[in-house]
């Protein structure tokens, strides 16, 4: 630890995961807490999948990064490229950062580039829309409202992506859109993934299950092993890495999402993979101990969600608060994470489990329709991203 009497916590990210446990440990902690992040915009990414269907607005949906922390947190708009934990420093573009503790949530990387074809439709049509991006969202919703017929692709690749469930939910959305506008007989909703489960099995199992009956129920169309490999914009295909081939009017992919290259390329932190190395329960990096991660890019078994970074928070500030007092680390993180599964207008599931079982029973209501809509994101802003939480 260096020299100073008030150790040094540095948190690279200033999202779901970096803001709340900066707000977290300026509460518990006599320390000096700097949050360093790119991009001075917190946006509320779990609102991306409804803006199309106007059932929340991207203005709406984003603070300043600095209007959410506490003024002891002092916050640095740069863009970091790399760490050396031998050293514990980081080096950003606008100058190089020391810490004592280091919280990595830096989320991942959108590569739509990493697809022949994607970003070319994407800027050069108006029928492809990677949708985990901000702008793309928001113009989706153009074409939605001209959509009138023909098949509608929503495509999962080949990596771990953010918020799992937000193809699926787009799809169930588009689907119920389509049949408000009176133009469902003519069209087809499609959504592919590399693996055979539109969901999942283990603990997610209960919901997968209740999906593919709401599906049937729907003519929504599920192709599994199906691996983006390219897209022809000017035809309308997408062809997969098994040879097959889908035809597109409105295509919505979740492109491929990876590690950050300053992550991989330029810090020991992944240990030869894409993600913080940490263990699963404890969240502190395997061979650094001064190191914990965060959300996305915190290399554990669990779904990537801003519910799952929300429990990692209490599990990292816990232990760094041990870590300065000398005490053992506890083992709190079970893997939880949820995920509420909007079906149609006014109707949600809430998919809610751990590493090892469901939490909650696969039950569509309408409540959990206002708990997504109505509740959460005024939570998220309004006590979560403070560093509150009345239910770790």
């Amino acid at each position: 630890m260096t020299t100073t009497t008030r150790p040094n916590v540095l948190i690279l990210g200033g999202g779901a995961g970096g803001t709340m446990t900066a707000n977290m440990l300026r509460r518990r902690l006599d320390a000096n807490i700097t949050v360093v992040d790119r991009d001075a915009t917190h946006r509320y990414q779990p609102s991306y999948y409804l803006i199309p269907f106007g059932y929340m607005d991207l203005a709406d949906n984003k603070r300043a990064e600095r209007s959410l922390l506490h003024d002891e947190v002092r916050f640095v708009e740069d863009t970091v490229e790399a760490i050396d934990p031998d050293d514990r420093t980081v080096t950003g573009e606008g100058g190089t950062y020391e810490y004592d503790y280091l919280v990595v949530s830096v989320g991942n990387s959108l590569r739509p580039d990493h697809v022949d074809g994607m970003v070319e439709g994407w800027e050069r049509t108006d029928s492809v829309f990677p949708f985990y991006h901000a702008a793309a969202a928001e113009a989706l919703g153009d074409a939605v409202d001209d959509f009138e017929g023909g098949t509608f692709l929503v495509t999962v690749p080949d990596t771990p992506i953010k918020c799992g469930g937000a193809p699926l939910k787009l799809a169930m959305l588009m689907e119920e859109y389509l049949r408000e506008r009176g133009v469902r007989e003519d069209a087809e909703v499609v959504m592919t993934k590399p693996g055979p489960h539109v969901f999942g099995t283990g603990p997610k199992a209960p919901y997968q299950e209740r999906i593919e009956e709401i599906w049937a129920e729907r003519d929504i169309t599920f192709v599994p092993n199906f691996t983006v490999d390219s897209v022809d914009y000017e035809a309308g295909v997408v062809h997969s890495e098994e040879g097959d081939e889908l035809e597109y009017d409105l295509y919505a992919p979740v492109p491929p999402q990876h590690g950050h290259e300053f992550l991989v390329e330029r810090s020991p932190l992944t240990n030869g993979g894409e993600y913080v190395d940490v263990d699963d329960h404890t969240l502190q990096h395997r061979t650094f101990d001064d190191v914990f991660a965060v959300g996305d890019c915190a290399d554990v078994p669990t779904s990537r969600t801003a519910s799952a970074a929300r429990k990692q928070t209490h599990v990292v500030a816990d232990n760094i608060e041990r870590s300065i007092a000398g005490r053992d680390l506890v083992a709190d993180y079970d893997g939880y994470t949820a995920c509420p599964i909007l079906v149609e207008k006014g109707k949600a599931m809430i998919a809610e489990f751990d590493y090892e079982s469901p939490i909650s029973a696969p039950v569509v209501s309408r409540l959990n329709w206002i708990l997504d809509i109505n509740v959460i994101p005024s939570l998220y802003w309004n006590v979560w991203m403070r560093g509150y939480d009345p239910v770790p």
